[in-house]
């Protein structure tokens, strides 16, 4: 049997397909397809001898003919999916066995291919079921993680460069005292972030305060912020301890910090310079050692050139800077935050998960995604709670043919030489065109070898 170079898929190496056949001759060719494929293949010739290599975390996927001598196909599928259901068995039928094969699938079955059956057709469902117990694996392995919730891998995930080298930085940042800047668009978890510097700190055990300075009036700002003795104003009929205050020995997080009024601008820059605290009404001083951690979908450096953000205050806030990158920069991320999201609400609301086709996958990685992991959160509930969403994108033809990674990577390689050819080849119009970072699309040209 042979394979066409077309159908190799892109598959991990630490996966393997183990071929429980009996035939000599169609378990040498089983072989042959998988190896030429680029697949790790194990081969055995009963079913007893393949239930003994097969554990709970099996790493990889089972092909298995019905018909065996002692232990049949039926059988071994059974034992395998009771010690493990997420384990993809896929079942080789003989002409006629259509029953069989029915009640394979109603038996936790993967698939069946019916014999006679081409190489390709071996390798492509074979493919098929490495990606699905690919990402099970590592949902699975995401389960694990997040038992310790102070695991960064866990509340930060991805397997991206960029998420990584996310992950780095707060790691280096997290048990320092220094103030942070985040930087990134709505929906990129710019308060996940700002959560994870305080959890991995020595101050975790101190109160992380949170306060968007776009959801208050100007007038209570003032108020949230330093606190006010009683009297201070009208209306003011008791003490109130501040936010500055409140996070003494712990965090203080300003969301949108570019709204924040002018005049309270220029008080917040003198706490974070002299670190003390004035209440309003008070002409005490409270001194207060907390990290300021300040988070902006804006340019602050532009906005300060334009007089619409004090130039000191951001100075002061951009000692240390966190840039989170948009989902779309980081598609690759996004089957494992699907499995994640909906995980989340298929036990909010006590629904199965979902199965997501591979056409509606290709539509996902797709998708523009402009409110970013947010947007993605609430893809995720819908899918769980059965409700239709329409990302208004259709695979291509060429696309329905390839794996998952290869209709990515194609449609990635198409956008940015398309952009490219626009641009006249400009670096710098091309990243702002396509909304990346420089450095991250010249990765990408070299990746796909478009000339730059």
């Amino acid at each position: 049997m042979t394979s066409s170079p077309s159908s190799q898929p892109n598959q991990s190496p630490a996966l393997k397909v183990l071929i429980v056949e009996d035939d000599p001759n169609v378990r040498l060719g089983c072989e042959q397809a998988m190896q030429l494929a680029g697949i790790p293949v194990q081969a055995v010739a009963s079913a007893e001898a393949g239930q003994r290599l097969v554990g709970p975390d099996f790493p990889g996927v089972v092909v298995t003919d019905m018909r065996l001598p002692g232990m049949d196909g039926m059988q071994l599928l059974r034992a395998l999916v009771a010690q493990d259901a997420a384990l993809p068995v896929i079942m080789i039928t003989g002409h006629g066995d259509v029953t069989l094969a029915v009640e394979a699938m109603r038996s936790g079955a993967y698939d069946f291919i019916p014999k006679p059956f081409s190489p390709d057709h071996l390798v492509e469902v074979v493919s098929r079921a490495l990606e699905k117990r690919a990402l099970t694996m590592e949902v699975e392995s995401l389960r694990r993680r997040l038992d310790h919730r102070d695991a960064i891998e866990a509340r930060l995930i991805g397997r991206s460069p960029q998420m990584e080298r996310v992950r780095r930085l707060l790691l280096e940042l997290a048990d320092t005292s220094v103030d942070v800047l985040i930087v990134g668009e709505t929906g990129t978890g710019k308060e996940m972030v700002a959560r994870c510097l305080h959890d991995l700190s020595s101050r975790s055990a101190a109160n992380y305060v949170a306060l968007n300075c776009g959801g208050l009036p100007d007038n209570l700002i003032d108020s949230e912020l330093f606190g006010h003795e009683a009297g201070a104003f009208t209306g003011a009929q008791k003490r109130r301890i501040g936010k500055i205050e409140h996070a003494n020995g712990g965090t203080l997080f300003l969301d949108e910090v570019e709204s924040m009024p002018m005049a309270v601008q220029i008080k917040l820059l003198r706490v974070l310079q002299e670190r003390m605290v004035e209440r309003l009404g008070s002409n005490a001083l409270i001194p207060v050692v907390c990290r300021v951690v300040a988070a902006t979908k804006e340019d602050l450096r532009e906005l300060a050139d334009r007089q619409k953000f004090r130039a000191d205050l951001y100075y002061r806030l951009n000692v240390a800077r966190v840039e989170l990158p948009p989902l779309r920069e980081r598609r690759e991320d996004i089957p494992l935050l699907l499995e994640h999201f909906m995980l989340q609400a298929a036990q909010q609301h006590q629904r199965p998960i979902p199965e997501v086709g591979r056409e509606q996958m290709q539509q996902l990685m797709a998708h523009a995604w402009p409110g970013n992991v947010r947007e993605l959160r609430n893809a995720a509930e819908c899918l769980v709670l059965g409700l239709r969403r329409d990302f208004g994108t259709t695979p291509s033809p060429e696309a329905r043919g390839a794996s998952l990674a290869e209709a990515v990577e194609n449609f990635e390689r198409s956008l940015i030489a398309a952009e490219l050819r626009r641009q006249n080849g400009n670096l710098a119009r091309s990243s702002e065109a396509l909304q990346v970072a420089k450095t991250t699309l010249h990765d990408k040209i070299r990746k796909y070898g478009l000339a730059g």
